[in-house]
């Protein structure tokens, strides 16, 4: 067992981005049981020793069934008849070499619940939970119950009468620029227009930066009221100094203190936070029906017979007596009776879905009483998913019989569902996209509900990637001993040992265009659906196009720390993901990246630039100039501009400016840094001095301009070496000469370096908007271009060897790779005087690190696969389907009614994207159809006649040009041949028509045209 003192940054690293270093040291000093270790149980226990607490108690008197298979991820078919917490002990310790995980299978004394901070109780009965909760809200032990029966949950914290909430969001604290500050009571602060202050009434803030009005900077933390989306007052401001310009004005985060009812006290005056906010009185009538549900176990004995309505009535008449007697807190004026009833007939279900949502939901909680890092759950939270079960029209074919235990690892979801529904889950075939966290958190639900189990089913499931240590801390099915192997293999070996009925194939193939020779038109064709596991929009938009054009469901979902949301598309019946983006989501403008940063986002997204244009880009285009005796022409057919970087570029790294040793590469980096930490900013301040003035008479170096001062080198500052030491040794690797890491050593050389004397330029243009930088791009110098294309006209003439370029690679700290963003980075925010940033930090920024945590993944995989029940069944209704979004920081949880798709009408009738027009190109199966004969069908199909016909870009067929009348005659294929190649493994043409009767529609389905 390794040392549990310092955090593990390179298994820790994604969730340190959502937690912090203080909250995780909290939580590996915090002892955490469990008890009951059915699904629910170990699905809590599984995140909590991801998530790395100190020690987790894993209790469990009773023994395997049939029906734990069911959601029990860590029990196999041996284990039945043997105690549940023994069988996990071993599976659970694996998870995490930092927790100390042990099993109990005696009661919960209290000695043994006096030995930690956290308790969590599931598949407990009510007088336990009142017994057990009494005792930790009286020592101060932080208490929760959790609890699932069938598509129903419930969740209750107490974490005593004075818990602190250290922070209860987890955002990073809101920051914006100042545009000017009034004298006056009170002060009216006007913030920049870029974005919405986004401060609320009551926000603690401090000041900084500010000119002028300088009592504001430092001062103690002052309340705001908000204004509107620029404004805001403040303090008394009448007798303080004249603003003059600039400023920040940031955000102070403040603790809170949240008190919390016992339970027995909770049960009479219940906090019910919303899940399904269309949904309100019903977690109302399901407080009162899970308290129904515990008396009716304690008479009885047992949960209701699945399906059976005695137990139904009976349930039913346990809750209107309790809620007749109820405290007018807890008392429902109108109990919904069906409500209660589909509790009954589902409770003695018990569904991998359903715990891996309220688990993630639960185990977060865990993690929030063992830091109080976010707001905790006030006190109770209901959920069902009762729009799982059969439309009305089909719900009468669940019966006693066909809901009854088989003696097989499907009981417990049979008891909800039946067994015909089991039988067709058996027989999908789904492509999963991604084996990474959410990926192998939906192949545990798949293998557990069966998806994909018997006769005519199949998975497969693609990943490129390998597993790498940081994975681990999430990516639950993998191991130390996996690192560097295939996410997808492995991921799909440790599933068939979960399963060993699952079908399934791993492959690894990048899902985009340049797989659809693998995932092509037969492929898409014999699915049932697809599920993403992605992490980018573009893939996420490929996908979703694949499915929209073969008519496929798609579940789709994300996790961005403790946010995650679900979407599901459905064939004609919603709208689908969505449409590329024009451009990177808040794009940095260049000017500002070039000469006016104000954030270390901007600094650091520099040096990402930086990196790739000193080590990359140039060592890439001389290796294809000395490969391609055409690479010049190819490159002369870019715009202008392009042209003359590339090929500026390749020419000097050629030349003069290449290194002959290591001593040239120290005096590379040196001269590099003093131009642009020095002599570029004197430049930059000599054409805009810092009393400089605009067109209107403002300050040029107010609100985002920050004024900018130029740096002296200093061997002996850190930050100036780590530069020299990064920027050295990455220069010599491009040109493949050895370096060095001993600073005295580069000391050494650093002081034979002559630094030329620099005087800024009287005639130097630096650009102030993107606008600026795009007119220049049009006046290239056309000689200098043509003097570069013939000097480069012969690689042969230059006898040098190829350039190794280098990949951006931020986990490997041996590589100099953030060694030099860091500095990179932290030098030009100093030039700037903005806050410089840590490592850590950076590499989240700079290498666009997703903060992940597995509770987030757990939960928004639940809602998927809740939808997957839907799919499968063949829900046509939409208010059957959920969107999700969850903040569990919060906690929030929306569950929304997806959106139809847009109508668009042709010719009068209507349409969606989700439409297009099937033709089977070859008649009788053999000879393929000409391009008139086409036209001709298809009228006689849809009364349409087409007029003209877009491929892609490319126009094959326009009614009104003689020469594309001579093609009538010729096959389709041969028409699109003479426009665009059809590569081999291509079966459907899809094509864009217009028609002779409404040929200004703003949409048409597409013509998919089956040739092969």
């Amino acid at each position: 067992m390794a040392e549990n003192t310092d955090i593990d940054e390179s298994l820790y690293s994604r969730q340190l981005y959502v937690l912090g270093h203080e909250a995780m040291l909290r939580m590996k000093k915090t002892n955490v049981l469990i008890s009951g270790m059915r699904g629910l149980g170990v699905e809590i226990a599984k995140n909590v020793i991801l998530a790395g607490v100190n020690q987790v108690t894993i209790q469990d008197e009773g023994l395997a069934g049939w029906a734990d298979l069911s959601s029990q991820f860590y029990l196999e078919q041996g284990d039945v008849g043997q105690n549940r917490a023994e069988c996990s002990l071993n599976k659970l310790s694996e998870l995490n070499n930092y927790v100390t995980v042990s099993s109990h299978t005696g009661p919960l004394t209290q000695d043994l619940l006096a030995q930690n901070q956290v308790v969590v109780l599931t598949n407990s009965s009510l007088e336990e939970q009142l017994r057990i909760g009494s005792f930790c809200h009286s020592n101060g032990i932080k208490f929760i119950v959790a609890d699932t029966k069938g598509l129903c949950g419930q969740l209750f914290c107490d974490f005593g009468e004075q818990f602190e909430v250290i922070d209860t969001n987890g955002e990073l604290p809101v920051s914006a620029m100042i545009l000017h500050i009034s004298q006056g009571n009170p002060g009216i602060v006007t913030c920049m227009d870029e974005h919405n202050h986004r401060f609320q009434d009551g926000d603690l803030v401090t000041f900084s930066e500010v000119c002028g009005m300088t009592e504001l900077n430092g001062c103690e933390p002052m309340q705001v009221k908000m204004l509107g989306p620029y404004t805001f007052s403040i303090c008394d401001t009448s007798g303080f100094s004249s603003y003059e310009r600039g400023g920040v004005v940031t955000e102070v985060k403040k603790s809170k203190t949240v008190t919390f009812k016992p339970l027995k006290e909770a049960l009479v005056h219940p906090d019910i936070v919303q899940s399904d906010y269309g949904k309100c009185e019903r977690h109302r009538t399901l407080h009162i029906a899970f308290q129904a549900l515990h008396q009716l176990l304690k008479e009885t004995g047992h949960l209701p017979t699945p399906r059976a309505q005695a137990g139904a009535e009976l349930l039913l008449a346990i809750a209107k007596e309790l809620n007749k007697d109820s405290h007018p807190d807890t008392h429902v004026e109108r109990l919904d009776e069906s409500i209660v009833c589909k509790l009954a007939l589902t409770a003695g279900g018990d569904l991998s879905p359903v715990n891996a949502f309220i688990g993630g939901l639960a185990a977060q909680e865990v993690m929030k009483a063992c830091t109080g890092k976010f707001s905790p759950l006030v006190q109770w939270l209901y959920f069902d998913a009762l729009e799982c079960l059969p439309e009305e029209d089909e719900e009468q074919l669940l019966t006693e019989d066909t809901c009854a235990p088989r003696h097989c690892r499907y009981d417990g979801q049979i008891a909800v569902f039946g067994t015909a529904f089991q039988e067709k889950l058996a027989k999908q075939k789904y492509l999963l996209v991604g084996a990474g966290a959410i990926g192998c958190e939906l192949l545990k639900n798949f293998a557990l509900i069966g998806l994909a189990s018997g006769e005519g089913g199949h998975i497969t499931v693609t990943d490129m990637d390998s597993i790498e240590r940081s994975n681990l801390n999430r990516q639950f099915l993998f191991r130390p001993q996996d690192i560097g192997k295939s996410k997808s293999e492995t991921a799909a070996q440790v599933i068939k040992r979960m399963n060993p009925a699952l079908r399934i194939t791993a492959q690894q193939n990048r899902v985009g265009p340049d797989s659809e020779q693998v995932y092509g038109h037969d492929f898409f064709s014999q699915l049932d659906g697809v599920a993403a596991a992605l992490d980018n929009i573009e893939a996420r938009v490929y996908v979703d196009g694949r499915c929209v054009q073969h008519q496929k469901p798609l579940l789709e979902s994300g996790t961005l720390g403790a946010k995650g949301h679900t979407q599901v598309i459905v064939p004609f019946l919603t709208e689908p993901y969505g449409t590329a983006k024009t451009g990177p989501e808040n794009a940095i403008p260049l000017c500002t990246l070039k000469n006016f940063p104000h954030r270390i986002e901007h600094t650091l997204q520099w040096a990402r630039d930086e990196f790739e244009g000193l080590f990359k880009i140039p060592a890439v285009n001389v290796n294809q100039y000395l490969n391609d005796s055409d690479f010049v022409q190819h490159t002369l057919r870019l715009d202008e501009a392009q042209s003359l970087e590339i090929l500026k570029g390749v020419y000097s790294h050629l030349g003069e400016q290449r290194p002959q040793n290591w001593d040239d590469c120290v005096n590379w980096a040196r001269q590099r840094w003093e131009k642009l930490y020095r002599n570029d900013i004197r430049q930059l301040l000599h054409c805009f001095p810092p009393e400089e003035k605009t067109s209107s008479g403002l300050p040029f170096w107010s609100g985002p301009k920050r004024c900018p001062h130029s740096l002296s080198f200093d061997p002996n500052n850190t930050t100036h070496m780590d530069y020299i030491v990064a920027a050295s040794n990455l220069y010599a690797q491009i040109y493949g000469i050895g370096g060095t890491r001993d600073r005295s050593a580069i000391l050494n050389t650093l002081q034979g370096v002559i630094v030329p004397d620099f005087s800024p330029k009287s005639n130097v243009k630096i650009h102030v908007t993107d606008q600026e930088m795009e007119e220049e791009k049009s006046a290239v110098d056309k000689n200098k271009l043509e003097e570069l294309s013939k000097n480069l006209a012969s690689p042969q003439s230059f006898n040098i060897s190829k350039m190794h370029p280098v990949e951006f690679e931020k986990d490997d700290d041996t590589n100099f790779h953030m060694d030099f963003i860091v500095a990179a980075s932290n030098l030009r925010a100093e030039n700037y005087d903005i806050p410089p940033a840590d490592r850590h930090k950076s590499k989240q920024i700079a290498g666009s690190i997703i903060p992940a945590i597995a509770t987030t993944t757990a939960a928004v995989v639940g809602l998927m696969c809740l939808e997957l029940y839907k799919i499968v069944q063949g829900h046509k209704q939409i208010r059957s389907y959920r969107n999700g979004y969850v903040n569990l920081a919060l906690p929030l949880c929306t569950m929304m009614l997806p959106l139809g798709p847009k109508v668009f009408k042709v010719a009068g009738k209507d349409y969606t994207i989700w439409d297009h027009y099937p033709i089977q190109g070859r008649k009788n199966c053999q000879e393929e159809m000409t391009l008139g004969e086409l036209i001709e069908h298809f009228k006689h199909l849809y009364n349409l006649e087409i007029t003209s016909l877009f491929y892609g870009e490319a126009y094959p067929y326009n009614s009104k040009s003689e020469s594309h009348r001579e093609k009538l005659k010729n096959r389709v294929s041969d028409v699109v041949r003479m426009v665009k190649d059809i590569p081999p493994h291509v079966q459907v043409l899809e094509f864009v028509p217009c028609f002779a009767e409404d040929e200004d529609c703003e949409m048409i389905p597409p013509i998919r045209y089956q040739f092969r």
